[in-house]
């Protein structure tokens, strides 16, 4: 269960279209089963902010530890990003985190102009500016960048593409791969979905690099539905449970 707002994230991501494939006001809740245990949610939410006079998106997201397994191993996650509504560069991040004791507390502001970001850590009271890559993202931004990428829609299965993400003080080279489609049956009923493989670090929290498996609905709004993990200890599985503020209509084949 450690890093489980983390994992959602490398795997809440989407396909690109000529048009916009978010709005403001979208909102996700997935279910979060460790096992058999219905272990947490997490969410993520589009708001309307302003950044250096400039309108930009805020998203939001949170994830929890529920019921039984809160008391074994509490999560309590916070991260948001601020990033610019036409290029998707960010501007802002804020990771706020509590699991089961690994506690960390930053914010980091990006200088566009310059590839720098400022990590401000209020944990440990100290501040360091760091060079990064032109274009670089946040952790959050980068899934909201890739919804709308011109190139990621042009995948063929086996093909893939690369994002340079900033996390932990450093870039990491974040590789996605398209496998397949896939007809799943969701809550929502059965839809029609693209399968993609972020690829992830081994030996921390995964087996493998390619141990991440992700269902994205093939339709304009390219929505993440379901994520499976395989963990160096058990399996780690998210379903959507409940959205809200789709820029598009949701395509189900039947009910």
């Amino acid at each position: 269960m450690k890093r489980l707002l983390v994992l959602l994230m490398l795997a809440v991501w989407g396909t690109a279209v000529p048009q916009e494939s978010f709005k403001s006001g979208e909102y996700f809740k997935f279910r979060i089963h460790y096992g058999v245990v219905n272990a947490g949610y997490a969410t993520l939410e589009v708001k309307d902010a302003v950044k250096n006079g400039k309108k930009v998106f805020h998203v939001v997201g949170n994830g929890y530890t529920t019921g039984m397994t809160k008391f074994f191993f509490k999560v309590t996650d916070l991260y948001e990003s601020y990033f610019d509504r036409e290029t998707g560069k960010p501007y802002q991040f804020v990771r706020k985190i509590d699991e089961g004791g690994y506690t960390k507390n930053q914010e980091g502001f990006f200088n566009q102009d310059n590839n720098t970001v400022t990590v401000k850590d209020y944990k440990h009271k100290s501040q360091k500016t760091i060079s990064v890559t032109e274009n670089v993202q946040d952790i959050v931004s980068t899934f909201y960048y890739l919804r709308n990428h011109p190139q990621v829609d042009k995948l063929k299965v086996g093909e893939s593409i690369t994002v340079d993400m900033f996390f932990d003080d450093e870039i990491t080279k974040f590789r996605l791969k398209l496998i397949g489609k896939e007809d799943i049956s969701t809550k929502f009923g059965t839809v029609s979905t693209r399968v993609f493989r972020p690829l992830v670090q081994a030996g921390r929290v995964f087996k493998e690099e390619e141990s991440l498996t992700v269902w994205i609905s093939d339709d304009e709004n390219k929505i993440p539905l379901r994520i499976k993990a395989s963990l160096a200890v058990g399996s780690l599985k998210a379903d959507l449970e409940a959205y809200n503020g789709l820029a598009h209509p949701f395509r189900i084949k039947s009910k």
